[in-house]
């Protein structure tokens, strides 16, 4: 069984975090995130850390409350460092550029496919083939480098499509020509 729930967050210097109703906001040098929790889990902040309790015992509240720590702990790592991740273009024509607010990719359809970039991330296209992202928001960082994945999936037999950056990809054989 988790405990991740009991474990406490230590506050770096620089970083608030307050409740108002069932509305968590944190802030820090970075920014300021804010999340609606479950009423079932109550939060304390004392001394610069931040405790989570329940109430009682059963398995929606104890998923709960580990996720509601989790949670609260990501925007505090977010507004104090930030999160990243990378993507690369694997494929012949592959590439991708940043026009504006639109991602632009031309990954083997007919037509380039754009997508628009939400306003809190950052987008940065240092070659034709890799994608830098960056944001203080986990949770919309990750949805937001699965729907730029999604385009074009890394496919088995040749390994061609859009990856994250130390992303493995099981090969298949594919015919054997006999």
């Amino acid at each position: 069984m988790s405990r991740i729930g009991y474990k406490e967050i230590d506050l770096p210097k620089g970083v608030e975090v307050s409740q108002k109703g069932n509305v968590v906001t944190v802030k820090g040098p970075k920014g300021t995130l804010s999340r609606e929790i479950s009423p079932l889990i109550s939060m304390t902040v004392k001394d610069n850390v931040v405790k989570f309790d329940r109430d009682g015992n059963d398995n929606r509240l104890r998923s709960l409350h580990g996720t509601t720590r989790a949670n609260v702990n990501n925007m505090v790592n977010g507004v104090v460092n930030g999160y990243s991740k990378t993507l690369k273009l694997v494929g012949v024509g592959y590439r991708a550029q940043l026009k504006g607010k639109t991602l632009v990719l031309t990954v083997g359809y007919s037509n380039p496919v754009e997508v628009p970039v939400p306003e809190d991330i950052e987008v940065k296209v240092p070659n034709n083939t890799t994608i830098e992202l960056s944001s203080i928001n986990k949770e919309n960082l990750g949805n937001y480098a699965a729907d730029i994945r999604s385009v074009r999936a890394p496919e088995p037999y040749k390994g061609k499509g859009i990856r994250y950056e130390n992303e493995h990809i099981i090969r298949k054989e594919g015919k054997t020509g006999k």
